[in-house]
Formats: C-alpha cells, sequence, structure tokens
C-alpha cells in the first residue's frame, strides 16, 4: 500500500503540470525536495507504527 501512494504522490507533479497548472522550470526540483521530505516521514511514520 505505501509504495502505491508514493507512486501516486511521484506521479501528481506532472499531471499537475498537464492540467494547466502554472510550474515554473524549478517547482520540479522543489517537487522531488517535497515528495523527499514525505517518504522520509512516510518512512518514519511506518517505522514508528510498526
Amino acid at each position: 500500500m505505501m509504495r502505491s501512494a508514493f507512486a501516486l504522490v511521484v506521479m501528481a507533479g506532472p499531471a499537475l503540470a498537464h492540467e494547466g497548472a502554472h510550474l515554473h522550470p524549478h517547482d520540479g526540483g522543489m517537487w522531488l525536495g517535497v515528495v523527499a521530505v514525505l517518504a522520509g516521514l512516510g518512512v518514519i511514520a511506518y517505522k514508528v507504527m510498526r
């Protein structure tokens, strides 16, 4: 389940770009940073809940 949620989050960035959202060139790197932080928090939460 965690992998499918992660895949949806990663795919959401490009999908938003194709929906006409106004993204600047540096937003791609920022988006990856946000995904990395969320993934890290997810791993921490998974380990704590386990």
